[in-house]
């Protein structure tokens, strides 16, 4: 009577991966026994007595890819090999960790100290395994490691397939692999990769510009738009400050007037200094913008904005000239000693009226008279400077937005120039990559057409071995 293999102690944790781990393993033949999953394996060195044979027969020992095993793992695992248990080690999940080799070298490393011999960890992959099912891939299989784990487990447990089952397995088999030699001859006969190939090459022949004429069209009509809405800018802050400018010369006194040139200038530089600030702000967005038309991917050569101007803000020009004094001065000197003259008669009248004091009203009228014409005199000029002054700020706002709009001008100009080497210098080099890929796919097709008739006779020759077999 023939003895039934032994089950396989699997020593791990569990979740999601080992479950679809033993699932998978289950669909091999000849099937091999799993326990559930002992996390923690000092249970089962506490259930030996330390005697030989004691422990389980065999154990498969699932370690992570993801972290070195511990003393946790290390001194349970010594002892079951010390009391005779057969040690199976096997790395599950290793799509999910890049780095798994690296791990699987430390993990080697600490076994063989705990061990006294290096062991064998056998890098497996569950969801691998069942990729490969649902394709048909057999090189995805042998990549996922579970054949090679699975000839373990059956030799240490020493499983046997029956003569039934092994011929029930062995016409599947090759059913399978003739179904997909089948597949293959009729993808090589239909020409689909070729055509594949060649939808990729005409798809790389279309950009073969590397976007250089959408670059070049986005970058013209985002400058046009940059130019309406700066000068636009512009007109704004040059109102802005004729505002405060008329503002200040309503409340300026006689004594500030000399000193107003300067509170100007001061005022321009702050509106030139603000529209270097929008200008700066909208040269990166024409620079991101012009990154997002150029291309998905971000090129290092769009990754700078255009610097703003640097030049400094435009000057004021020429304190205003002193005003002439013309025919309507001299004419508000008369009408302001007339006007003072009857003031101080009119104030003095009353004193007419005792003799005594009849010679006293002579010079209080004329000091009453003369001191109402300087009066009327320094108001009249104050509002002649005032208005001065005013159409002065006029005429010098025009030169100063004539200067800003100039300046905004000269950093667009500047910006496009430089927005335009970078576009030219990020489409060469695609277009280098496209001409590139082009040749390669070219090379790809050449080989295809030269190769496919002694793929098809390999296929066939395959084929013919298969029905061999099948037939024997």
């Amino acid at each position: 009577m023939a003895t039934q293999p032994v089950s396989v102690t699997v020593i791990g944790p569990d979740d999601a991966n080992t479950t679809l781990l033993r699932t998978e393993l289950s669909r091999f033949e000849p099937r091999v026994a799993l326990t559930d999953p002992v996390t923690d394996p000092a249970t089962l060195v506490a259930a030996t007595d330390f005697g030989p044979g004691s422990g389980p027969p065999v154990a498969l020992v699932l370690v992570d890819p993801g972290a070195a095993v511990g003393a946790a793992l290390l001194d349970p695992v010594a002892r079951l090999r010390a009391v005779g248990t057969r040690m199976l080690f096997a790395m599950n999940g290793i799509h999910a960790h890049p780095d798994w080799r690296s791990v699987l070298d430390r993990d080697t490393a600490m076994l063989a100290r705990a061990l006294g011999a290096e062991p064998e960890i056998l890098p497996v992959s569950a969801r691998l395994a069942v990729a490969a099912r649902g394709s048909g891939d057999a090189a995805l299989l042998d990549r996922s490691g579970l054949a090679a784990l699975h000839a373990q487990l059956s030799a240490a447990v020493g499983a046997r397939v029956g003569p039934e089952r092994l011929a029930e397995v062995t016409a599947r088999v090759l059913a399978d692999t003739r179904a997909r030699v089948l597949s293959q001859i009729e993808a090589l006969r239909s020409g689909s990769a070729v055509a594949a190939l060649r939808a990729e090459r005409t798809a790389a022949l279309a950009g073969r510009d590397g976007g250089r004429a959408q670059a070049l069209g986005a970058l013209r009509n985002r400058l046009q738009l940059a130019r309406v809405d700066l000068t636009h800018e512009v007109g704004a802050r040059v109102r802005t400050v004729n505002a405060t400018a008329r503002a200040d010369l309503d409340r300026l006194d006689r004594r500030s007037v000399r000193g107003y040139p300067d509170l100007l200038q001061a005022a321009v530089n702050q509106a030139t200094a603000e529209l270097d600030g929008v200008v700066r702000h909208r040269l990166a967005e024409l620079a991101r913008q012009l990154e997002a038309v150029a291309g998905s991917e971000p090129q290092p050569t769009l990754a700078s904005p255009p610097a703003p101007p640097t030049d400094p803000a435009p000057r004021v020009g020429p304190d205003p000239e002193r005003r002439h004094r013309g025919v309507e001065d001299r004419l508000m000197i008369a009408l302001g000693a007339s006007a003072g003259f009857g003031l101080g008669r009119l104030i003095v009248a009353p004193l007419s009226l005792v003799p005594a004091l009849d010679y006293a009203t002579v010079p209080v009228t004329l000091a009453l008279g003369a001191g109402v014409a300087w009066w009327v005199v320094g108001a009249r000029g104050h509002l002649a400077d005032r208005a001065h002054l005013r159409q002065w700020v006029t005429d010098v706002l025009v030169n100063v937005k004539a200067q800003l709009e100039q300046r905004v001008a000269t950093a667009l100009v500047e910006a496009e120039s430089e927005l335009t080497e970078q576009v030219v210098r990020a489409s060469t080099a695609r277009m280098v990559e496209a001409d590139r890929r082009v040749a390669e796919l070219e090379g790809q097709l050449r080989r295809a057409a030269a190769e496919q008739p002694a793929r098809v006779a390999a296929c066939e020759r395959d084929l013919a071995i298969l029905r061999a077999a099948v037939a024997g």
